[in-house]
This record gives structure tokens, sequence and C-alpha cells, in this order.
């Protein structure tokens, strides 16, 4: 399948980052590469990092990129390993890092993936394809207690516990086996009222178990636990999240970051010597507007967040 995706927040991300024509720039999460693109044409003497988990996005990326690849080094990894990509690559500290989170739309889009409930296609939800877990081993094999705490914390599924029974029922008879199956034992769990809903009922579980499968939260708190400590000074970090569990996540990174002391206030002074890495340009998230959102639905849930280092 082509791989197409709309970038998310384009034009603010690019204004963000505050390109250098001799800067070296990461893009984290490259997918079809319309972010780095922008970062690219920027650049003269610089360098872009692409960084992707999916060999399918990547080459996509690289195909949209070739025009600029002499100024490109493409990577095949999970951005949750920053700092070793960094190492590897000989750079100590770099101006600027974008990080667009979360599931690309044409990984939703080929329902070969499994990624999505309105396709049937075997449980799979992995974006890195050499991954071992599945989703098939999330839903077949995981205790019913811990499918139902990843449904409600995942998910925010306030039938979580609903939906864990229903399928470890089910399960017990013969394995769940494609999206349209799990979809099936979702909504016969559902009270009327919730199928009603405008949401597609299976929407809020698809979503809980792709962030198992990947370990998307865990990625991005080993993300965020080096990304600030990697910028050069002035160098920007942009984050877009799509969802409450991401942003809240990357909020309290930065204000952390930002704050520097971890003394509690009732000490006179401070002792744990810390300062602050980063100011945060972003006190409320930039969100899309009105003619992105007419042409692309799915930004309505983005958030974009930035800090910059701050020279210690």
């Amino acid at each position: 399948m082509e791989f197409v995706h709309q970038s998310v927040l384009l034009h603010e991300c690019i204004d963000a980052l505050c390109i250098k024509p001799d800067g070296i720039y990461l893009d984290g999460t490259l997918g079809g590469a319309g972010h780095s693109l922008e970062i690219a044409k920027g650049l003269t003497t610089g360098r872009l990092i692409g960084v992707d988990r999916d060999t399918v996005a990547l080459e996509a990326a690289k195909r949209r990129l070739a025009p600029y690849l002499e100024r490109v080094t493409l990577v095949h990894d999970n951005f949750a390993n920053l700092g070793a990509i960094l190492d590897a690559l000989g750079l100590e500290k770099i101006d600027g890092m974008l990080f667009d989170l979360g599931v690309s739309s044409p990984q939703l889009d080929d329902g070969s993936r499994g990624f999505s409930y309105m396709a049937d296609a075997p449980l799979d939800m992995r974006m890195n394809r050499d991954d071992r877990l599945t989703a098939y081993d999330v839903v077949n094999t995981w205790p019913r207690e811990e499918l139902r705490r990843i449904l409600f914390e995942y998910g925010e599924e306030r039938y979580a516990p609903l939906i864990a029974a229903a399928i470890e029922r089910t399960r017990a008879e013969k394995p769940i086996a494609t999206t349209l199956e799990l979809v099936d034992v979702i909504r016969g769990t559902m009270p009327a009222q919730a199928l009603r809903e405008k949401q597609h009922p299976a929407k809020r579980s698809f979503q809980a178990i792709r962030i198992a499968v990947n370990d998307e939260l865990g990625s991005v708190e080993r993300m965020l636990a080096d990304a600030m400590d990697r910028l050069n000074p002035g160098g920007r970090l942009a984050v877009i999240t799509f969802h409450s569990l991401e942003d809240r996540i990357v909020k309290n990174a930065m204000q952390n970051a930002a704050r520097g002391c971890t003394c509690p206030p009732e000490f006179p002074v401070c002792v744990c010597g810390k300062k602050p890495k980063v100011k945060i340009l972003t006190r409320k998230p930039i969100v899309s507007g009105q003619e992105e959102l007419d042409k692309n639905p799915r930004a309505r849930s983005a958030k974009l967040r930035v800090a910059e280092a701050i020279g210690l």
C-alpha cells in the first residue's frame, strides 16, 4: 500500500523548530516524511536524521526525500532508543527534535496491518513488524485482569471489566483471530446506550491494545528522559500528541525539566542542585485551526508542545 500521510500541524512544527540551514535535526516519527521534507528543504550544510520503526514508512520516506538524501540519514529504530541512536551517529547534541506520536494514517488505512476496527484482518497492530508481540498475543494470552487494566488505563474504556471478561470467555472456546471477531466480542458486551454513541464501540479498546502492543507510553517516557539532555542551547523539542495519556506525559516531562529544583517547598535553600534544562514555549498546546480540520479531521485531537533548551 502507498504510504501517504497528511502531516498534522506542519507549518506550526516547522516554525517551532526554527530551522538553521547548518543545523542537525531529528524527526523521530518519520512516517510519510511530510514534516521531514520541510525540514530538509530548510537545510544547506545541515543534516536530518529520520527515524521510524516501520520499514514501510522508511521506504516511502526515502522516495519522498530523494532530492535531499545527501543531507538525510534514515534509521530503522524506535525513538525510545534516542540516546543510542545519537551515540551510534557520533552526535552528542543536536539542534532540534520532532516527534509526531501515535499511529499514522497509512497504518490505520492499510487494513492488513490490523490497526483498524473497520476492516477484517489478522490481529497484529505492530508498528515494527520485526517485533514479536502482536495484538493476537495480547488478546488471547494476557490474563483477564491485565486486559481490564490496559483497556481502562490506555483506552479509558468504562466497560473494561465487561470487555475483558467477554474476551476471556470467548477465547476459552477458540482464539480470537481477527479484528472483526474482536469487534463482535466488544460490541456484544456494550449496553444499548453505548452502541448508540457516535464513537465506534471498539475505538477505545483498539487504542488500548495498540498502545500495549507497541509499548507506546513507555517509549515516550524513555525518549523524553534523553531528549532534553541531547539538545544544543537554543535547540527545540516539538512533540505532537493525540490523546490525553501521551499529552500528560509530555506536559509533565517538560514542566519538570523547566522547573529544575526538586527540593520540597519547605526547604529554605536548594540542596539538590538541579537547574532548569528548558524553557517551555507553549504554555497552552498549539492545536489545529479550522482550515486544517476541514482538510484532515484526524487532526482534531492533535496537540503540539514545544520546549527550548537552556545553556547550562
